[in-house]
């Protein structure tokens, strides 16, 4: 017998009806997957007899009641979807309020108020229920997937060393540090203490930030940064181990020399030296790097080429082949 993938998933459906009528009949109250399947297969059964969808509909909704199935199982399933193949086509039969059997019609409340759910279908994300208390077969705040708010938050790092900075922006656009970013190595247009904020991060949660607009002074916690504290990449004013000997030193003398603000440098100019790198778009900018040295002149001549005791330029040689 050669059967499509929807004969074998409409199979599947009966099997599993069966089994729930089966344990109905022993007073047993249904599960979920035993409500869902059962309510489904009465669909599947009345588009098979002719019905229309909305009679199909109808028989779904009085199959089972509260009073059928588990407690809770009336909280989940506030909704139920099956494909059947009625006479004209194949059609999307979506059962709402599917326990409103005939003695408990219009006991429960309509759909709009049954729920808070995520996307389409219910059989799937089904979040916070909010039936009303006196719902028949509801456990109101106790049922499966209901939100339990606990107590306030604590505070992550009330136990770490934490050092508050007053860092401010002088730049004319916002500026953003992200939570994990060395703040020391932060943009060199916010002036705060670099050397207090060496080796440290925001106490921020991770992958947020932490926002400085324009002209503001913004008080910002700095933790220490943790597991092998090394630090590469950023500005590159460490790229290495943060508490190698004399590291610290070296980070904030290239700091200073590339124009970083820093509220415990006096000497420093109130603006950073900031250059566009060659080719860059838009208003990319850098701390301007320093000069390099100026290359020494040597006061003795040139050596003509194929003189005694030095080789012959290649370039002479080549020229002379004719």
């Amino acid at each position: 017998m050669r059967l499509t993938p929807t004969e074998r998933d409409r199979l599947l459906i009966f099997t599993a009806a069966e089994l729930a009528r089966a344990r109905r009949a022993r007073g047993l109250r249904l599960n979920v997957p035993e409500a869902h399947a059962l309510i489904a297969d009465t669909v599947c059964e009345a588009a098979r007899d002719g019905r229309r969808l909305t009679e199909a509909i109808d028989l779904a909704r009085g199959v089972l009641g509260p009073d059928d199935v588990l407690p809770g199982v009336v909280d989940i399933v506030g909704e139920v979807k099956v494909e059947a193949v009625f006479d004209d086509a194949t059609r999307l039969a979506v059962v709402t309020d599917p326990f409103r059997s005939a003695e408990h019609a219009g006991a429960l409340p309509t759909p709009t108020d049954r729920a808070c759910h995520t996307g389409g279908s219910r059989t799937g994300g089904f979040a916070a229920p909010r039936l009303a208390a006196a719902a028949p077969g509801s456990l109101g705040t106790e049922a499966p997937g209901a939100i339990l708010f606990g107590d306030a938050p604590t505070d992550p790092f009330a136990d770490s060393d934490v050092v508050t900075l007053d860092v401010e922006n002088t730049s004319p656009v916002p500026v953003g540090v992200t939570s994990h970013f060395h703040f020391f190595e932060a943009n060199p247009r916010l002036r705060f203490d670099r050397a207090a904020a060496y080796g440290r991060r925001a106490a921020i949660p991770a992958g947020s930030t932490v926002r400085f607009d324009p002209g503001a002074t913004v008080a910002v916690g700095l933790v220490p940064i943790g597991g092998a504290r090394i630090a590469i990449g950023f500005a590159g004013l460490v790229d290495g181990p943060l508490d190698a000997p004399g590291a610290k030193e070296e980070a904030l003398r290239r700091a200073h020399a590339c124009g970083y603000l820093d509220t415990n440098n006096p000497g420093a100019a109130s603006e950073p030296r900031i250059y566009k790198a060659p080719g860059s778009r838009g208003s990319q900018e850098f701390p301007e790097p320093p000069e390099p040295p100026e290359p020494r002149e040597s006061s003795e001549p040139p050596e003509a080429p194929g003189s005694a005791g030095s080789p012959e330029d290649p370039k002479t040689r080549e020229g002379d082949v004719g």
